[in-house]
């Protein structure tokens, strides 16, 4: 059955919010049992860029966008959605992969009962690690708990359940966001659709997901997740994620720096690094911007590398990159990063192969109805949502 086959009467009316660090996006998709999704509506709505990120102002625009596109979706007129998702990029989340091991000097069964009680402290305990480190934090709420890989006695295996071992070993991929983020999406939904109950999920786990079940000969890579304000590296060893990093600086610290050095608005800087990433520089603003913005890929490339380092420890770092970003910024964070000179005295096999996961690459797997903007952040997140959490 192909992606593109009409509606059935078993497609489910769903909505997905996309919170980044620079915008909000939005979309109403058909969730189909056989059929990849149909995306029939999107929105998205970009956050006014200021000189400095406080983080209560940069919530209130963020709750500000998010209101924006949540009322455009419910006048939309295209029918009542019977569910709401809503994915989150870095910073409005944390994760990390929690390796949880048990031993003991006879045999025990592993069942399904033990692994919750495992996960659950395992989760109890990232949580309280969280709030211990971000004291201005009151609370956290889960939003996953996903385990990556199970190893019996050493061995991994994909049915460990009623299996009998000494040795247990699990990868868990655990990801919380502060209750103050979810109560605010929260409110927002229902002062447009009158319900509260909204399902989380984090853009690491959905980009991992679709990246794995796209390049199925590819188990070993990187994603680089590239938005306004951070940058999000997660490692992928043996189809299982195995460490995540971010950091603060996003293609917003290019804009920031060109104003600051040229001493020109906001909106003067984007136009002429626009200029100058798509070559329509004229020769003196060339020669002024040029020196600026290769500057600023340096901080951003010591940022970068000095990520991969801290997360890979003992992980040998693949070559192929999996990068989402604004479209019109992939070719110049892909060609930053395949230019450095990191992977040649580093643990990376070969130059850094990027693949941006945009509209070329997805194409096909979710359906757009006609006229309808295509958004390679939408695009991910309905297919994640339509396979795995329906």
């Amino acid at each position: 059955m192909g992606f593109f086959t009409k509606q059935r009467s078993n497609s489910k009316l769903a909505v997905v919010f996309d919170l980044g660090s620079s915008s909000v996006g939005a979309a109403l998709f058909l969730m189909r049992d056989e059929d990849g999704p149909q995306i029939i509506y999107s929105v998205r709505e970009t956050m006014p860029l200021k000189k400095n990120v406080k983080f209560e102002e940069f919530l209130s625009g963020t709750i500000d966008a998010l209101n924006t596109v949540a009322g455009k979706v419910s006048v939309a007129g295209l029918g009542a959605p019977k569910q709401f998702f809503c994915v989150l990029s870095s910073p409005w989340y944390s994760s990390q992969v929690r390796v949880i091991t048990l031993k003991k000097n006879v045999p025990f069964i592993f069942t399904l009962k033990l692994a919750d009680e495992l996960i659950k402290k395992e989760s109890l305990l990232f949580e309280e690690e969280y709030v211990r480190n971000m004291p201005n934090e009151s609370k956290v709420r889960p939003i996953e708990l996903k385990n990556m890989r199970t190893l019996l006695n050493g061995y991994a295996t994909t049915n460990p359940l009623d299996q009998k071992t000494e040795d247990l070993e699990m990868d868990v991929f655990v990801s919380i966001s502060p209750e103050e983020v979810l109560s605010s999406i929260e409110e927002t939904v229902e002062k447009h659709f009158h319900l509260r109950d909204v399902r989380f999920s984090s853009f690491a786990l959905a980009s991992f997901t679709v990246a794995r079940d796209m390049f199925i000969h590819q188990d070993n890579f990187s994603l680089v997740d590239i938005g306004g304000e951070i940058t999000e590296i997660c490692l992928v060893k043996k189809d299982a994620l195995r460490s995540s990093i971010s950091f603060p600086i996003g293609y917003n610290y290019f804009i920031r720096g060109v104003a600051s050095n040229l001493k020109c608005t906001l909106d003067e800087a984007k136009s002429y690094i626009s200029l100058y990433k798509d070559d329509h520089a004229g020769g003196s603003i060339e020669k002024k911007i040029g020196p600026v913005i290769e500057k600023l890929k340096l901080d951003w490339l010591a940022k970068f590398q000095e990520s991969l380092v801290f997360i890979s420890n003992d992980i040998s770092v693949s070559s192929t990159i999996f990068m989402t970003i604004d479209e019109e910024l992939a070719k110049f964070f892909a060609d930053t990063i395949k230019n450095e000179q990191f992977n040649q005295y580093a643990f990376t096999e070969s130059k850094f192969k990027v693949v941006y996961l945009g509209s070329q690459v997805l194409h096909g797997i979710a359906e757009y109805k006609k006229d309808i903007k295509h958004d390679s952040f939408i695009t991910i997140e309905s297919i994640y949502i339509n396979r795995f959490l329906r």
